[in-house]
């Protein structure tokens, strides 16, 4: 369903109410990944006998250093997630960049915890893919 706006410089635009939706929903995941970021944090800070590297791995960090790494990037990929909902160019920017910086740091972090990674891999490509094919659509929603 495509309806019609008018933007301060574009004057009639249509938008696609289904994209929106998808930058919508790629900003919830974003917010949620920041908790389960945050959340795999606090269990690698309480519990360091949870995670257990099966292999020698090159990314082998010690485990303190992993739960900081998951809790400063959880934070900063929900705060992202949340200004997302904001519709400007610059948070989709910000918001495409920590989704690859995400999706490194879950690359990494695979011989701890391999479907877990493998899946926030995949919702941070999804992320970038909704930002960046459909980004322009939350403007002419917003009317920014």
């Amino acid at each position: 369903m495509a309806t019609t706006t008018t933007g301060p410089t574009t004057g009639q635009r249509e938008y696609s109410g289904g994209a929106v939706g998808l930058i919508a929903f790629a900003g919830i995941l974003m917010v949620l990944g920041g908790i389960f970021h945050i959340i795999q944090a606090i269990v690698a800070f309480v519990n360091d006998t949870f995670y257990v590297v099966g292999q020698e791995y090159v990314f082998k960090y010690d485990l303190t250093t992993w739960a900081w790494i998951h809790l400063i990037a959880g934070i900063i990929v929900a705060l992202a997630g949340f200004f997302l909902f904001q519709g400007s160019v610059l948070a989709r920017t910000v918001a495409v960049i920590v989704a690859c910086i995400s999706a490194i740091a879950n690359f990494a972090w695979i011989p701890y915890y391999p479907l877990w990674s493998l899946v926030i891999i995949a919702l941070d490509v999804f992320v970038i893919w909704a930002v960046t094919v459909h980004g322009r659509d939350i403007l002419a929603r917003t009317g920014a």
